[in-house]
């Protein structure tokens, strides 16, 4: 049994205790990072911190901003019996600052948990969510699947989002820096339309090349034969 403070009354220790609780449930959360991860990052901390080499980094698009990112699989924690539920983590850069954190969770550590049961666990560590309008159309997963958004939780600076896939299911939480998404998104709609623009000259230009270098074969090819060729 709990031994009341001298002076407190029942009543006064209970309203106490009302007051911490709601204390603690209202307490602002950082929506800042993942894990030891935090937006804003430059591509070099992230990939000393996940121990993959920078040489692994792909560049996306290079005009009219740079756009990069860097794939890391956990490994398991060590001795511990835990397990590591992220399959993979996908971090996004715009002109080198981490703007976006894509986690996919491994099927076979979600097996059998419910939506609220995943839903539950984040808001554990994220806060109460929220469970955004139903979009207009389902979005499109990074295979083509069908993604539902499950959860949201967002401050004026970051969002993050809870999506089930229809693939498997599979679970994924993609978290971004609200500021550098947009100006990301639009470097990237941006890099899309002059890609389509340029893709006949880039095209007649690869033709070219090829051709080019058909003909040099073809020449080697003759040099050899020609002396030693018979009828």
């Amino acid at each position: 049994m709990t031994r009341l403070a001298a002076g407190v009354s029942g009543s006064a220790f209970a309203l106490v205790l009302l007051v911490g609780e709601m204390s603690a449930a209202t307490l602002p959360v950082d929506l800042s990072r993942y894990r030891d991860f935090h937006f804003g990052m430059n591509l070099p901390a992230v990939a000393k911190q996940t121990g993959v080499s920078l040489s692994e980094a792909k560049v996306i698009h290079s005009r009219p901003a740079l756009i990069q990112e860097l794939a890391w699989r956990p490994q398991s924690l060590g001795w511990s019996s835990r397990t590591e539920p992220v399959q993979e983590v996908v971090f996004s850069f715009y002109n080198g600052e981490l703007f976006q954190i894509a986690v996919t969770y491994d099927r076979n550590e979600t097996e059998g948990l419910t939506n609220d049961d995943i839903v539950a666990t984040f808001s554990a560590t994220y806060g109460m969510a929220v469970k955004p309008p139903a979009p207009l159309k389902p979005l499109e997963g990074p295979f083509g699947d069908q993604q539902e958004v499950l959860a949201r939780w967002q401050d004026p600076q970051h969002r993050l989002d809870l999506l089930r896939s229809s693939y498997g299911p599979t679970f994924r939480l993609i978290g971004v820096l609200s500021s550098l998404d947009a100006q990301a998104q639009s470097a990237i709609l941006e890099a899309k339309r002059l890609d389509e623009q340029e893709a006949p000259q880039r095209d007649a230009a690869r033709l070219a090349s090829e051709e080019e270098a058909a003909k040099v074969r073809d020449e080697k090819a003759r040099l050899v034969n020609k002396p030693n060729f018979r009828p």
